[in-house]
């Protein structure tokens, strides 16, 4: 007894009173950083209700020559950062503008949204009508409000589509397509990676619905101004020093010498550099990519996933960055693997299964409220990465003539501008 009386005085006691002694310090910062993320929380969800969201459907003519620089134009124009002061983030709950550009088919038909809130649909409908002045613009009833989650009716699977590579490094692009040269030229010799997607979507049957939901606001250096407790630092700051670690490699290192040798770098090398470049020249967002492959239960079609999934394959870089599977509502084959074993365990089976329905049901509702940056569904299963202007024209935008999907609506008629000698 005497030992471990010794040892509680000697050894124990004052640890224990040196953990008093440091949760006097810390309990009150850690209840404060509590306090601060529910409050938060709380005053960003009741700004966000008081908004008002539009749904914008943009049906396309037969007749659009324009290369997807038009459509990096535009996103330019939304690159809207909103400027806030210390009152609008920790008593209003102001929060950075975003966007939701979706694809969309439904039973084979192809459409085109852009979600927003109501107060830069003026800015959408003018900058796109600049860009695109053969296309027609209507607010569209919510296609998301047509299906309701109900296993019993419908098969749900949902996924991300995440970056492998540091966002830095681009993804092959509509100008490594060679899409950026004359818009007069013959349609019939571009090739518009854009197209593999709406042959896939295009592909579908009756019954079946593909959403695929690119959710963008603006990349920006954010501080205690923002409502960050802790700086987060600007992308292009990443970016230079990226560069700067290529060049030292490419720079040999001369034995018995103070000084660097020549730099040698590899063509590799230099086309990385090159494509790091061009995107510190263009306007950065921060980027989710979800998709949703939904069908009545007697329409299901299992090929219609894995095709969800590589239908973004030809954006890929193998030298450069590309896109791969993100978190997903399915379990893995692994997890699967480990329920068939444990499948003998009373409500192994049955629980997994809940988990799933829980997967399931709450990705769905984060979709239809397009919701990831923001609460309620802040930042759910995923991270957001970068994608400049010129990524994003690219993986989205209006098709010219190369498109030949016949599902993808167009519009019959081009829009003419009355004639100016009109008497007044």
């Amino acid at each position: 007894m005497d030992f471990i009386s010794n040892l509680f005085n000697s050894v124990l006691a004052p640890a224990f009173n040196l953990f008093l002694f440091l949760l006097t310090f810390a309990l009150p910062i850690i209840l404060a950083i509590i306090f601060f993320k529910i409050w938060q929380h709380y005053i960003r969800t009741d700004y966000i209700n008081q908004q008002e969201f539009i749904l914008l459907e943009i049906k396309i003519s037969k007749d659009i020559t324009k290369t997807p620089l038009a459509m990096e134009v535009f996103l330019t124009s939304i690159w809207q950062s909103g400027a806030v002061t210390y009152t609008d983030t920790y008593w209003i709950g102001k929060t950075r503008p975003w966007f939701s550009l979706e694809l969309v088919s439904i039973g084979g038909n192809v459409r085109f949204f852009i979600w927003a809130q109501e107060k830069f649909r003026g800015l959408i409908e003018t900058q796109i009508y600049a860009q695109y002045p053969t296309v027609e613009i209507y607010e569209a009833e919510d296609y998301v409000k047509d299906v309701q989650y109900d296993p019993s009716k419908f098969t749900v699977w949902g996924t991300y589509w995440k970056l492998d590579e540091k966002d830095v490094y681009p993804i092959k692009t509509y100008i490594d397509y060679g899409l950026d040269k004359s818009a007069g030229e013959d349609e019939e010799f571009k090739v518009d990676p854009f197209t593999a997607v709406t042959e896939y979507l295009g592909s579908l049957k009756a019954g079946e619905q593909v959403w695929i939901q690119i959710l963008i606001q603006v990349h920006k250096k954010e501080g205690l101004r923002e409502g960050r407790l802790f700086k987060e630092e600007n992308w292009k700051n990443e970016a230079k020093e990226e560069i700067e670690k290529i060049r030292k490699e490419a720079t040999p290192e001369i034995e018995g010498s103070d000084f660097p040798g020549f730099p040698n770098p590899t063509k590799g090398q230099v086309e990385k550099i090159s494509a790091i470049e061009r995107s510190l020249g263009k306007y950065p967002f921060d980027t989710m990519i979800r998709g949703f492959y939904i069908a009545k239960n007697e329409s299901f079609n299992a090929a219609n996933i894995p095709a969800l999934i590589g239908s973004i394959r030809q954006y890929n870089s193998l030298s450069l960055n590309k896109f791969g599977l993100g978190w997903y509502t399915d379990h893995s084959d692994n997890t699967k693997d480990w329920i068939n074993i444990f499948s003998w365990v009373p409500g192994v089976k049955n629980y997994m299964a809940k988990l799933r329905t829980s997967y399931e049901k709450h990705m769905l509702e984060a979709y239809k409220m397009r919701s990831f940056f923001r609460p309620p569904y802040h930042d759910y299963n995923a991270e957001p990465f970068i994608l400049t202007t010129e990524e994003l024209a690219t993986i989205y935008h209006f098709p010219g003539q190369v498109a030949t999907t016949p599902t993808l609506t167009r519009i019959e008629a081009k829009k003419a501008k009355p004639p100016s000698n009109l008497p007044i």
